[in-house]
């Protein structure tokens, strides 16, 4: 994965009119969530997903960014919430419950988190369970829409023993509910703050 440039300046992306929209992003905007999972080297799993969210850049951004409360609204995160915080990089930690065939396990990551304003966030484990935890989150404006394409990249691998199969099986599933509580949540907000504008 390329190292991106720590930064906070705002340089929103945005899918303008002339864009053809793809294959993909006419399916996304009829509410399909895209996700391919892929081996790559030394045991690590690959993990890429999208989804159209019917809010701005600066919602989506929110809810991403809202560590304090992952663990009321992600899916399979019991506790989250930001260690530090320099004005370039925050310091986050998540615990979540990773469910493999029968059996369930408590797992923790500890991340620095860092990126462009509203347009790209990237993350990378600086302890844990992970021996590979680090991706990025990609926004991209739709204003004919009044929303944001979302994407998601990811390269796992896990600190234990778990067979890539079954780590591939657990993000193929997992990936797309985290997607849809981001959409459901800035969804929601994005609601709320229109009928308050309303008033």
């Amino acid at each position: 994965m390329a190292q991106p440039i720590a930064g906070t300046n705002t340089a929103i992306i945005t899918a303008t009119n002339t864009e053809a929209l793809s294959q993909e992003k006419a399916r996304l905007l009829t509410g399909e969530v895209i996700v391919a999972i892929s081996s790559l080297q030394e045991g690590v799993t690959g993990v890429e997903g999208h989804i159209y969210i019917s809010a701005p850049p600066k919602k989506v951004w929110e809810v991403i960014t809202d560590y304090n409360n992952h663990k009321n609204f992600v899916p399979n995160v019991i506790d989250s919430g930001i260690i530090s915080d320099n004005g370039v990089e925050k310091v986050m930690f998540e615990k979540g419950k990773s469910h493999m065939f029968i059996f369930s396990r408590e797992v923790y990551t500890k991340l620095k988190v860092w990126g462009e304003h509203l347009s790209r966030l990237y993350f990378q484990q600086i302890a844990g369970d992970f021996q590979v935890y680090q991706g990025e989150w990609i926004l991209v404006d739709y204003p004919q829409g009044g929303g944001t394409f979302l994407t998601y990249k990811a390269e796992v691998k896990p600190d234990f023993y778990a067979p890539q199969f079954a780590v591939k099986n657990v993000q193929h599933r997992d990936c797309p509910l985290m997607m849809l509580a981001m959409k459901k949540q800035a969804e929601s907000t994005n609601s709320k703050a229109l009928m308050s504008v309303k008033e």
